[in-house]
C-alpha cells in the first residue's frame, strides 16, 4: 500500500541535521508517510537512514551537485503518496505536525504552518538552540506578489496538482518555493494552519542558501518577470522583515515547541 504522505528532502554534507530531522519524524503522530532522500553529491547518508529502520526512507544519489531544486524534482518523480511535503534536513517538524496537516488539507490543496526560526550553536552530533523567535503572517496573495511570507518548510500539498503545473521552476532557482506557492494560489485553495509546528533554521554564521544576496538577484528577476511583480527589492531576510507591509501582517499564533534540544541516535552513537 502507498504512503499517505510523500516527504521530498534534498540534503547535502549535513548528517548531524539529517539525523535529527529523522529523529523528529520518528516522533509523529502521524506514520503513515516515506521520505525520499536526495543526496545532492555529497557524503554518503545511508548510514543514518541505517538509524531509523522504522522510517520508510528512499535514498537517492546524484553523482554531480545540481542544486536543491532539481534534487526536489529528483525526488518528486519517486513519490507514490497522495500528498506531497516539503522538508528540508534542517528542518525539525513537531510531534503533531504531519497530523495538523492532514486534518487540515481535507477542506484545501495545500497547507502550510507557522514556523520557529531557530539560530543553532553547531554541536558534535547535534544542534543547540542559542536564539528563537516566531514567523506568523496573514495569508494574502496580493500581498504575497510583494513580499513572500511562505516558508515550504512542513507545507503540504496534492500531488495532483503537479499534473497541471508540471514540476519545480530551477531557472527561478532560491524563489522556487515562492514561484510555487504563487502557481499553486492563483488556481488552488491555500490554508495556512495557525500553528508554529516546524523549526526552521537561519544562522547568522551558518551556510544557509537565502544569504548571498548578489547571487540572488538575477533569480529574483527572473521570478518577477514570469509572474509580473514588477521591481522586486533584494533584502537580508530579517531586514525583510522590519518593512512595514510585513509588519502589519504579522499574525497570532499557537506556540508549542517547549525549547527541548534533540538528541538523534547519530548523536547517542558518537
Amino acid at each position: 500500500m502507498n504512503p499517505k504522505i510523500s516527504i521530498l528532502t534534498p540534503t547535502y554534507n549535513r548528517k548531524t541535521a539529517l539525523a535529527e530531522l529523522l529523529e523528529a519524524l520518528l516522533s509523529q503522530t502521524f506514520q503513515d508517510f516515506e521520505i525520499i532522500i536526495v543526496n545532492d553529491a555529497g557524503e554518503e547518508v545511508e548510514s543514518i537512514c541505517a538509524l531509523y529502520p522504522e522510517i520508510k526512507s528512499k535514498v537517492i544519489n546524484l553523482k554531480e551537485n545540481h542544486y536543491h531544486v532539481y534534487a526536489r524534482n529528483r525526488a518528486l518523480e519517486q513519490a507514490e503518496g497522495e500528498f506531497i511535503m516539503f522538508m528540508d534536513d534542517d528542518d525539525l517538524p513537531l510531534p503533531t505536525h504531519l497530523e495538523r496537516m492532514v486534518d487540515a488539507i481535507q477542506s484545501a490543496d495545500l497547507v502550510y504552518s507557522d514556523v520557529e526560526i531557530v539560530d543553532y550553536e553547531e554541536n558534535p552530533g547535534r544542534r543547540i538552540p542559542k536564539k528563537r523567535f516566531l514567523f506568523a503572517y496573514d495569508s494574502d496573495l496580493a500581498a504575497m506578489r510583494k513580499f513572500s511570507t511562505y516558508v515550504p518548510s512542513g507545507s503540504m500539498y496534492r500531488k495532483s496538482i503537479h499534473k497541471r503545473l508540471g514540476e519545480f521552476d530551477e531557472y527561478v532557482r532560491n524563489y522556487w518555493d515562492w514561484d510555487f506557492f504563487l502557481r499553486v494560489a492563483s488556481s488552488y485553495r491555500v490554508k495556512r494552519v495557525p500553528v508554529a509546528s516546524v523549526l526552521y533554521e537561519f544562522s547568522s554564521s551558518g551556510n544557509n542558501q537565502s544569504k548571498d544576496l548578489n547571487k540572488m538577484r538575477k533569480y529574483l528577476d527572473r521570478l518577477a518577470h514570469k509572474h509580473n511583480l514588477g521591481e522586486l527589492p533584494t533584502k537580508n531576510f530579517f531586514v525583510l522583515l522590519e518593512e512595514p507591509e510585513i509588519k502589519k501582517r504579522e499574525a497570532q499564533t499557537e506556540r508549542i515547541w517547549d525549547g527541548k534540544i534533540l538528541q538523534s541516535r547519530f548523536y547517542k552513537s558518537l
